[in-house]
């Protein structure tokens, strides 16, 4: 089946926001692809002791590196759709489109500039409050909700 949004989390640094991640993919039922190296020991294992029950309903796909997600064949033809504070295209004036990657940076560092240069679109959140960023699970989920709203 596809599906018709994917998340990937680049590189995460702490596992409790990819344990939400993962809980997210699960319950809206979009895949979760983990882009290594991440910050902390990834296994599927830590996840399921952490007590996530959700691991086992999940979609997950584990990638090495950057360029093994880039050549994963099930990603194919698909948009990568960054979420960034470096960009001037508002989501909300965004079209998803079925099939797209949300991507999702480090949350100590975001993606590095060749990442942002490999990506289709990036896009950003506002924040009339004026915060610097969100928690990247908060930002998957605001994502996610305002792609499938788009996608019926």
């Amino acid at each position: 089946m596809s599906h018709l949004i994917e998340m990937a989390a680049y590189e995460p640094d702490f596992a409790p926001n990819l344990g939400s991640l993962v809980r997210l993919g699960a319950c809206f039922n979009v895949p979760v692809n983990v882009i290594e190296p991440c910050g902390f020991p990834f296994s599927l294992k830590s996840l399921r002791s952490r007590g996530l029950d959700y691991v086992e309903k999940a979609q997950l796909r584990h990638h090495n590196n950057w360029k093994a997600f880039k050549l994963d064949a099930e990603l194919k033809p698909k948009r990568l759709v960054l979420l960034t504070t470096k960009s001037s295209l508002n989501i909300w004036d965004f079209s998803f489109r079925r099939g797209d990657c949300l991507i999702l940076g480090r949350e100590s560092a975001g993606v590095p500039e060749d990442i942002h240069n490999q990506v289709d679109q990036r896009v950003f959140i506002p924040m009339p409050g004026g915060g610097r960023s969100l928690n990247v699970a908060i930002t998957a989920g605001i994502a996610l909700a305002e792609a499938l709203r788009q996608l019926g």
